[in-house]
């Protein structure tokens, strides 16, 4: 598969291989004249990396399900879109305001909030990890309870928001155990594209990721280099930002260094660029 390096004038570049599912979709927006060529506008969303260490480094992973309208097939971590009532000011908050989220995120206060706000309760629905405890000091430990599945499923058909469910047990969002990694959107030839914040978490104690998203045929822990030979092996397919994010995972040698260290993103758009018949996501180093 390719992934090229290299120069384009005085700016480098990196290339990345571009899966076959969304290939000609992007063939076929390039062999439009520039100025007819759609660009639909990005839905806010955000991701996470949840992580531990058993004692060896690893990341929860899913293989959304081909039923999927985006990124099917593909190796990636939950997340999703930001709902309308993720800026419900209503949320009971912990740890760093939705001020300094914003200094952080590179957005506005009510933008912060929403984007945070998001990625907890994506990570709740599509795994069952719950980022908040009764007060900012603890994280919720055991949920095993079955009252705990019937508040995802809540969730999910949307009968309530991720700030009443918090309310109602009496609990925090833990802010503080988020930390913002990246900042990626969709490629405009793309027909969803999406404006996407990673933020990474480590795994609470006590609690246990779990395979009941209907949006994932595979859900499971792997180490950063078990998800880079799947892919250069060709058993899993990674976009670009996932891949990218998964290579630094690779570095780490303390998780809760690095999750304490400030990290200023910067929005990145991988780019198509035909390059005599090859096919690439290119985006500048």
């Amino acid at each position: 598969m390719t992934d090229g390096r290299g120069t384009r004038g005085d700016a480098a570049y990196r290339d990345f291989a571009v899966p076959e599912v969304v290939a000609d979709q992007a063939r076929a927006w390039l062999a439009l004249e520039e100025d007819e060529r759609p660009v639909v506008q990005p839905r806010r969303s955000a991701t996470v990396m949840l992580l531990r260490e058993v004692p060896a480094l690893q990341v929860f992973v899913l293989r959304r399900a081909g039923s999927m309208a985006f990124a099917a097939g593909m190796l990636a971590f939950p997340g999703g879109g930001v709902d309308e009532r993720d800026a419900d000011q209503d949320v009971p908050w912990a740890g760093p305001s939705p001020g300094q989220w914003a200094d952080r995120l590179g957005t506005d206060v009510d933008g912060a909030r929403e984007l945070v706000t998001a990625a907890a309760r994506e990570v709740f629905e599509e795994c069952g990890v719950l980022l908040a405890g009764p007060d900012p000091d603890r994280v919720v430990s055991d949920l095993r309870d079955e009252r705990w599945r019937r508040e995802r499923e809540r969730l999910l058909d949307r009968s309530q928001s991720f700030a009443e469910m918090l309310g109602r047990h009496r609990l925090v969002l833990r802010t503080d155990l988020l930390a913002v990694r990246g900042h990626w959107i969709t490629p405009e030839c793309e027909p969803r594209r999406y404006d996407t914040r990673f933020f990474a978490a480590r795994m609470p104690q006590g609690q246990e990721a779990d395979d009941a998203s209907t949006e994932a045929d595979v859900a499971d822990w792997r180490s950063p280099g078990e998800v880079l030979e799947g892919r250069r092996a060709g058993r899993d397919v990674l976009l670009p930002p996932t891949q990218v994010m998964v290579e630094e995972l690779d570095t780490i040698t303390d998780l809760d260094g690095w999750l304490r260290e400030p990290v200023q993103v910067r929005p990145v758009l991988p780019v198509p660029v035909d390059d005599g018949g090859t096919l690439t996501m290119r985006i500048p180093r």
